[in-house]
């Protein structure tokens, strides 16, 4: 026990994200930092020229020289680095070019220009060389080169040409693709192990009435849950001191739970995020500095940069890639015209799902702020008003009542969560019927909320949908198409049904949108509610007698399954 201990008393609590979000590229420039190529046999073998050795080896020197030098010697020091980087072959020696390259730039920003200046005096193009070696096998070169990349384009006066911009941009997004399933998939095979030794253990002690140290019979799955949310507990707790967690309570913590096994999840855990997805955080902290451009911003939606944050925040990704990602949202929405398009990508249902199950404040803290920017960027009114009610068909209310209850350090989470809950209410107050529905059609989580069942609301709005060249009703019957939700396909029948039967020329646009069709191909559907709500949309498609409609639709209603929509068949 007093190793854990040792471990979590001896870390100040600011440090211990710090254990998840250290960067293995650093870990690795460190070492190889400490291998310092041997530049004099590289120059005896003629691999580089005398100027490149007597260059290279004056950057190799300590910080104060080594300043010195760049400072009399910069065009030489961009050539030889640059020429290094195409002629040399050996892993490691790249690997060291590029770290002493980043350091340059890390220790300061306007060394940047050395490279654009003598490229641009050249006629040469400065990203070649290092867009190059993303084509290569080796993942800290690859990684290390992207984060040069990432630099160059956006500390310096020149920005990155658009064919070059584009390649890299979707690089970057390849790669997090690639990377967030990687992650998910180590995480489901490690959670299969674990749930198949678990099971194992439990097998092999099931004849011997093993008891838990706890003195609690030792089921697997629920010992397997426990532990999980006990780590959750401890994690939560030395993330957020406004919980009031001191050394003691998590002394206190620590010993109510079995530690061997705490270890086991914890080393089971690194792996599966860290090693076998060791660059995730480095391409995401590249595309953090991108989408900082405003220039940037609009070649990243092109290569359907949005769509690829969105579908990874929607899976399990640690908090570490949370942030990143959702700051890279953040950023994107400084810009009034992709404010506005955001929730297009449904960014608001997935940001408000993350914030309810979030325990960290900086992943609070950002999708805060990403919902402000939504509803203060956005030039157009009616789009803020829309992204507001969006938010609260989210239940984001009652996530903002909860935090209002939680104390903040952090000025920002405050004045943000304010900020939010006034907007919100305001919108509530100001919302048309219309509004209400259009929104939640938009959003696709379709319920049976009281403007579906209101007579009076499709006699005033039937004709609405038709506006924006049919823009609900295409949602409507795309949802037909694709959901899986049961609660959808009906919501969705209903509406249809009754857009139908309100507005005269209904059945033909909805024949047009190809609504019909697959309204039929539910009648076939295994859920009950689904194949009656299906039935009652067709016989609204069919008829042409509504008062006789009326008198069959009152006979159905008394035979509807439990937990339909109450039907009135009065027009």
């Amino acid at each position: 026990m007093t190793d854990v201990q040792d471990i979590m008393s001896s870390l100040p609590d600011d440090k211990i994200d710090m254990i998840a979000a250290t960067s293995v590229l650093q870990q690795q420039a460190g070492d190889i930092r400490q291998n310092k190529p041997n530049w004099y046999s590289y120059m005896q073998s003629q691999m580089i020229s005398q100027e490149d050795y007597a260059c290279v080896s004056s950057l190799d020197k300590d910080k104060k020289a080594q300043a010195q030098y760049l400072q009399e010697n910069a065009s030489q020091c961009a050539k030889t680095l640059l020429n290094m980087l195409s002629h040399v072959s050996k892993d490691q020696t790249i690997q060291y070019i590029l770290v002493l390259i980043d350091d340059l730039l890390q220790e300061d920003r306007g060394r940047v220009q050395i490279f654009h200046d003598y490229a641009t005096k050249k006629k040469e193009s400065v990203w070649a060389p290092f867009l190059n070696l993303l084509n290569r096998q080796d993942g800290f070169i690859v990684n290390m080169a992207s984060r040069v990349v990432g630099k160059l384009a956006c500390w310096g006066q020149e920005q990155m040409p658009k064919s070059d911009l584009h390649f890299y941009l979707q690089w970057l997004k390849d790669q997090l693709t690639v990377a967030a399933q990687k992650l998910l998939h180590e995480m489901e095979e490690a959670e299969k192990k674990r749930l198949a030794e678990a099971a194992a253990s439990h097998h092999g002690h099931h004849g011997h009435g093993h008891q838990s140290h706890h003195g609690e019979a030792h089921h697997p799955n629920s010992h397997h849950h426990q532990i999980a949310e006990r780590y959750r507990e401890i994690s939560s707790a030395i993330d957020d001191p406004q919980r009031g967690s001191s050394k003691e309570d998590l002394h206190s913590i620590f010993v109510t739970i079995d530690y061997f096994y705490i270890l086991t999840i914890l080393i089971d855990l690194i792996p599966v995020c860290f090693k076998n997805n060791e660059y995730i955080q480095s391409v995401a902290r590249c595309l953090q500095m991108m989408l900082r451009v405003d220039e940037y911003r609009f070649a990243f939606v092109t290569v359907d940069g949005i769509s690829t944050l969105i579908s990874i925040l929607s899976s399990r990704v640690n908090f570490q890639v949370q942030y990143q990602l959702v700051f890279c949202l953040w950023v994107l929405t400084f810009n009034p015209l992709l404010a506005e398009k955001m929730n297009k990508f449904n960014v608001i249902p997935i940001l408000a799902d993350i914030l309810s199950d979030c325990a960290k404040e900086k992943v609070t803290r950002i999708i805060l702020a990403v919902f402000r920017n939504l509803i203060e960027k956005p030039e157009d009114s009616q789009v803020a008003k829309e992204h507001c009610i969006a938010m609260v068909q989210c239940k984001v209310m009652k996530q903002l009542t909860i935090l209002e209850q939680r104390r903040f350090d952090d000025e920002d989470i405050t004045g943000d969560v304010e900020f939010l809950t006034e907007k919100l209410q305001n919108s509530v107050q100001d919302l048309s019927s219309f509004d209400e529905y259009a929104t939640e059609v938009k959003s696709a989580r379709l319920e049976w909320s009281p403007v579906h069942k209101s007579a009076k609301f499709w006699r005033e709005n039937a004709q609405r949908l038709n506006e924006k060249q049919y823009e609900l009703l295409r949602i409507l019957v795309h949802l037909l198409e694709t959901s899986k939700d049961p609660l959808v396909l009906s919501v969705a029948s209903y509406d249809i049904g009754e857009y139908v039967r309100h507005y005269p020329r209904g059945k033909h646009v909805i024949e047009q949108l190809g609504g019909k069709q697959l309204v039929m191909q539910l009648l076939a559907h295994e859920d009950p509610n689904v194949r009656y709500e299906a039935l009652l949309a067709v016989q609204k498609l069919m008829v042409h007698n509504w008062e006789y409609l009326g008198k069959q639709l009152e006979k159905e209603n008394e035979k509807a399954p439990q937990g339909s929509a109450p039907i009135s068949g009065k027009a």
